[in-house]
């Protein structure tokens, strides 16, 4: 069986992808991390440099894609289906590369959960690599997800927030069931996704079965009313 890769920021979903595959001896032999210099449509934006050290914890070699920055420029009338073909390309570029170092890929992982603009980008990138597409999030009941993920032992810590209710008490919290509760609760009341599929909130795995070390944090926040973030200052295994 060819290797396979895994699309991996660090977050909840991507690193759910890989620990589901890992569960089912699909041979993961790279993770690839892309690092976009600025916002993006595609992928995962915040602390995306923890992503090696997670890599090392988990115990699979680490590759590092950094494409230029994909602001669009003043006057540019790219719309969105095209900036997403755009910022596709520097990671199927790695992988064609992967792919000559590897003898091929079998497969690919990949954390989507309901955003069909990022799934179906990846899917047509998987067919011109001749690659199997392994999505387990995919279509799944969030709240479902969220207690699959709790209930392996994750330890999500959330790194940024973006959505009306989610204010600065939010940074830096765990994902645990009192905050999937109060989630809820959110999500009936102003709309936030559970699992924060909307942008609402992003996260960073620090622990989980897959590690055989958790990621220890040292952190201020900023937050400016409506939205705010982690600033990592320092970051280690732990033992």
């Amino acid at each position: 069986m060819d290797p396979w890769v895994s699309l991996f920021s660090g977050g909840k979903d991507s690193s759910w992808a890989l620990y589901r595959a890992l569960q089912e001896d699909k041979p993961v032999e790279r993770l690839v991390t892309v690092h976009p210099a600025g916002d993006s449509f595609m992928y995962h934006v915040p602390a995306t440099e923890l992503a090696s050290l997670a890599a090392e914890s988990i115990g699979i070699p680490l590759v590092d894609v950094r494409p230029d920055d994909f602001e669009i420029t003043a006057g540019d009338d790219e719309d969105s289906g095209e900036r997403g073909d755009r910022e596709l390309e520097p990671l199927e570029d790695a992988l064609v590369e992967l792919a000559d170092e590897l003898g091929g890929i079998g497969g690919v992982t990949a954390g989507a959960v309901e955003s069909s603009y990022q799934t179906t980008r990846i899917e047509g990138m998987c067919e011109r690599l001749d690659a199997e597409l392994f999505a387990p999030l995919w279509q799944e009941d969030p709240r479902e997800l969220a207690d699959a993920m709790l209930d392996a032992g994750f330890e999500i810590t959330i790194i940024r927030v973006a959505a009306y209710g989610l204010d600065e008490s939010w940074l830096g919290r765990t994902l645990d069931a009192e905050a999937l509760a109060e989630l809820e609760e959110l999500n009936d009341e102003y709309g936030v996704h559970i699992l924060g599929e909307g942008g609402e909130f992003e996260t960073l795995v620090t622990d989980g079965p897959h590690m055989d070390r958790p990621i220890e944090l040292e952190y201020d926040t900023e937050f400016d009313g409506s939205r705010g973030t982690l600033r990592i200052t320092d970051a280690w295994l732990g033992e």
